[in-house]
């Protein structure tokens, strides 16, 4: 683990990715204590002012402070992100570990219902379960963690059909290890390590998506200042106040760009082909 972790941090893609990931996320931890202004405080007479000292970002058709609703908006798409990357992890995770493990019926039901979901285009999809559920930021994320639900299916049951038929599996089972000792202490933790850079790289579309689906009008709803939202509320102004939408787009594309060095970093830490030997041993 310490030679992972030192590997990890001497990537260059970790040394850029992870501060700028990490930075936005604390931005937007730190947002009422930070942002200039509250983000739905209106300015009468101080409509689509460009930046200047007062207004960092500018100020959007209403007199809000763009940047108070761009540190305001990171909270949205941050914790619609991980709340639908955990749902997909534990829902999609353990039915995926429960088909590879268990097979018959079980795997039967898991792996098509993961590839019928995987027919459907992601962004349909959710537009789908949104529409069916209802607009807002609580909403977006389910219908987000019902996407990427299929995904990590897929990975958990591909990743628990090789790691049963090990000789150290086998070797527990032979000893009377019961099957939930069998996946908890033996399975689990070897399936974890790929599921774990599937989330980091989910978390990403998973941030994308909400931000589609805002822009739709499907995600957060007015007054929260989703960046997907700020970005459809720009588009009739882009020609006489371009700083609108820019600065909600500059923060996603940056948030989008930190998380998916630091998953290409992650990625590669924990690939055993990488730590020049082979993949540690396993006892039983």
């Amino acid at each position: 683990m310490p030679r992972r972790r030192r590997r990890l941090f001497r990537a260059a893609a970790a040394r850029l990715g992870l501060p700028l990931a990490l930075g936005i996320c604390l931005l937007g931890l730190v947002a009422p204590w930070v942002a200039p202004h509250g983000p739905d405080e209106m300015h009468p007479g101080r409509e689509l002012r460009p930046p200047s000292r007062q207004y960092l970002f500018g100020s959007d058709e209403f007199g809000r402070d763009i940047l108070s609703r761009v540190l305001f908006g990171a909270r949205i798409s941050l914790g619609v992100g991980l709340l639908s990357v955990a749902i997909g992890v534990l829902a999609g995770g353990s039915l995926g570990l429960a088909a590879g493990f268990w097979g018959g019926a079980v795997e039967t039901v898991a792996t098509r219902l993961a590839d019928g979901l995987l027919a459907f285009p992601a962004i349909i999809l959710g537009i789908a379960v949104a529409a069916v559920l209802g607009p807002g930021a609580m909403n977006a994320a389910i219908a987000v963690g019902i996407v990427t639900v299929p995904t990590f299916t897929r990975l958990a049951w591909s990743s628990a059909l090789v790691e049963k038929e090990k000789e150290y599996v086998l070797g527990a089972e032979c000893l009377g290890a019961s099957d939930p000792r069998l996946v908890g202490r033996h399975i689990l933790p070897n399936v974890l390590p790929p599921l774990l850079v599937q989330a980091t790289i989910a978390s990403a579309q998973a941030i994308l998506l909400e931000a589609s689906l805002s822009f739709l009008g499907l995600g957060a709803q007015p007054p929260q200042p989703s960046w997907g939202a700020m970005l459809n509320d720009a588009r009739p102004f882009l020609r006489e106040a371009p700083w609108y939408g820019v600065f909600p787009g500059l923060a996603l594309s940056a948030l989008l760009l930190g998380v998916n060095l630091t998953a290409d970093a992650i990625r590669d830490a924990l690939d055993p082909r990488l730590a020049g030997g082979a993949a540690p041993s396993r006892s039983a």
